[in-house]
């Protein structure tokens, strides 16, 4: 599959291979982490106001998809970050990490952050922003410390 034929949709969020994705999204949160450390957003709290949500496609096929959660002018989170399964180690995951970097630059923001998982479930998600340039940091926001979770940030 080649990267040139893809192409972002923002929003829309009614799409039912966006909402099948997020839901089991939902589900593998479920599966890696306890309740009190699962931080994802369901489909509701995407589509408030603070959040940018993008899709990204091949044709009439779901790659996988990213948010922006604004937090203050100079910061903002990646949430919900998914490759589709069908699409997973074909670079997907590296180009959706990539445009919301871009995005996050185009709309002036100096940092960017990110909860993850700390089990290994996570590693390789921890090793694609390790890669970008991001290093471990201290909790943001009205997150707190937790052995389930880690912190992530990049200077823009």
């Amino acid at each position: 599959m080649k990267a040139e034929k893809w192409h972002w949709v923002e929003g829309d969020l009614h799409h039912q291979d966006v909402r099948q994705l997020l839901e089991e999204h939902q589900s593998r949160m479920a599966e890696h982490s306890p309740l009190e450390s699962r931080h994802v957003l369901n489909i509701q709290a995407l589509q408030r106001p603070e959040i940018s949500f993008y899709s990204l496609w091949s044709e009439n096929k779901l790659l996988g998809c990213v948010a922006l959660k604004h937090w203050q002018d100079h910061l903002a989170e990646i949430k919900s970050m998914k490759t589709s399964p069908a699409f997973v180690r074909r670079g997907v995951g590296q180009r959706l990490l990539e445009y919301i970097i871009e995005t996050a630059q185009s709309k002036g923001y100096q940092q960017l952050k990110l909860e993850t998982g700390s089990m290994d479930y996570f590693k390789p998600a921890r090793n694609l922003y390790l890669k970008h340039g991001f290093e471990y940091c201290e909790p943001f926001g009205d997150y707190v410390k937790d052995p389930n979770n880690v912190f992530m940030c990049l200077a823009l």
